[in-house]
């Protein structure tokens, strides 16, 4: 269907026409640049919504009475396909905006249904036109019977148009989720695009003020750069690319400017960090040097005084402390490098290379002292560790049965297994020259048996504790 009467009908019969939707149309008007849709029903006579104007001569009568009928059928019928057209028009705009928002199944199925009341529309049109154009009602010799006919013809129309208004009102109520959301998507879009285009602008502001201080920021620079293309279809606009790929390109770009500034920002901070890790390092690697000198002196020691199983695992700790300590210098003096070049990941990366080789020194050449510190302990006074696994046992042991006249088998054996691996331990003390070293970590392997038990009966009983 396509036009609109080319006079006024009455208030009186018009019905009460569906609320505007002025944002639906800004944002249409805004966002997708609909082009306004074109009324075209030059099917339709002028006479076809005339009044009863024109010179005629009128006749008393039932003639003059079937006439006055028709015509008021006839204003009836133009009232009802005036709304109709204006109904079909607006709910045009809704599933357009849909269409623009949402490629759903559920919104391509609102779209196949409109289509679908369309043809029903242009069939109640046409039969509505083709009664118009059938009678003409300002005929001086109109006969009752043919205005009789033109009645019925025109109450028949104007009732088939009423009947398709109803069911698009009804087609039109169904929209209303699908077109609340695509409203909701069209309400986000400028203010997303705005973001977008002020975090590059904050994102430019924030490598001018680092360029300012002597800070190159390449990398970040180079991000930037790679930005302008969304920005270019940003500012194509959404009727181009579409309303939910602009949407997510924008908050892709909001998101990655923003993460550009925030590097920005914290650059000169970021350099800043690196040298004092670099000083830090480096005083670091001269001390660990000093300290792995002092291995050799604590191997001889345990030699002298221990057997050979006490420090075996230790002896190749100062070539090992030295070589590490070369390597942490080299990749210190590459990372000097890459911080004058401004190379701030490569920087970084080879600054936690250094960390992690003087980390490992620093465990080898400590080892050696501690080593000598537990065995002098325990050859002094093996009592001391002797009794520190008994009451770990023991203490497990009352746990175990707490609440019950018999213990657990599942807690039972392996507590009478760690008494048992407990004196075995103690046995290896007796001799001319006793393996300290394997007492020491057989009694800590007791000790880590006995609390693997302990958590298992918490967990079972729930005591979380």
């Amino acid at each position: 269907m396509t036009a609109t009467p080319p006079q006024p009908y009455s208030p009186s019969k018009r019905r009460a026409r569906r609320p505007a939707r002025p944002a639906l149309r800004a944002a249409l008007r805004d966002t997708l640049t609909l082009a306004a849709l074109p009324l075209a029903l030059g099917l339709a006579l002028p006479a076809a919504f005339a009044g009863g104007g024109g010179t005629r001569r009128w006749f008393g009568g039932r003639a003059d009475s079937q006439r006055a009928e028709a015509q008021a059928a006839k204003d009836d019928a133009a009232a009802a396909f005036y709304e109709l057209d204006t109904a079909q028009r607006d709910l045009r705009i809704s599933i357009e905006t849909i269409s623009a928002v949402d490629d759903s199944p559920a919104a391509k199925r609102a779209a196949a249904d409109f289509t679908d009341l369309g043809r029903r529309i242009d069939e109640a049109s046409q039969r509505y036109i083709q009664a118009v154009d059938a009678h003409d009602l300002d005929r001086d010799d109109l006969e009752a019977s043919a205005a009789a006919r033109a009645r019925t013809e025109l109450t028949a129309a104007k009732d088939e148009l009423v009947r398709v208004n109803a069911d698009l009102d009804r087609f039109a109520q169904s929209l209303g989720p699908l077109l609340g959301k695509a409203e909701t998507q069209l309400a986000r879009l400028a203010p997303a695009v705005e973001r977008a285009r002020q975090a590059l602008l904050a994102a430019s502001n924030g490598l001018d003020a680092v360029r300012g201080s002597g800070l190159r920021a390449d990398d970040l620079a180079a991000r930037l750069a790679a930005l302008a293309p969304e920005l270019t279809r940003l500012n194509q606009g959404a009727g181009q690319h579409g309303v939910p790929q602009t949407l997510d390109r924008a908050e892709r770009v909001s998101r990655e400017a923003e993460a550009i500034r925030a590097e920005a920002e914290r650059l000169p901070e970021r350099a800043a960090e690196i040298d004092h890790r670099l000083v830090s390092l480096r005083t670091r690697a001269q001390a660990l040097t000093t300290r792995a000198g002092q291995v050799e002196p604590v191997l001889s020691e345990l030699r002298r005084r221990f057997t050979v199983a006490c420090w075996q695992d230790l002896q190749h700790v100062p070539e090992q402390a030295e070589e590490h300590v070369r390597q942490a210098e080299r990749k210190l003096a590459e990372a000097r490098a890459a911080r004058d070049e401004q190379r701030w990941a490569d920087a970084t990366a080879l600054l936690s290379t250094v960390r992690a080789l003087l980390n490992s020194t620093d465990e080898a050449v400590s080892a050696a002292g501690d080593r000598l510190k537990r065995l002098n302990a325990v050859q002094k006074d093996p009592q001391q560790e002797i009794e520190r696994t008994r009451f770990a046992i023991r203490d497990a042991q009352r746990l175990a049965m707490a609440g019950r006249s018999t213990p657990d088998p599942r807690h039972a054996r392996p507590l009478d297994d760690s008494v048992a691996r407990l004196e075995r331990a103690i046995g290896t003390l007796e001799g001319r020259h006793p393996d300290y070293w394997h007492f020491l970590t057989e009694t800590e392997g007791v000790r880590q048996s006995v609390a693997r038990v302990v958590a298992q009966i918490r967990e079972e009983r729930g005591t979380g504790h």
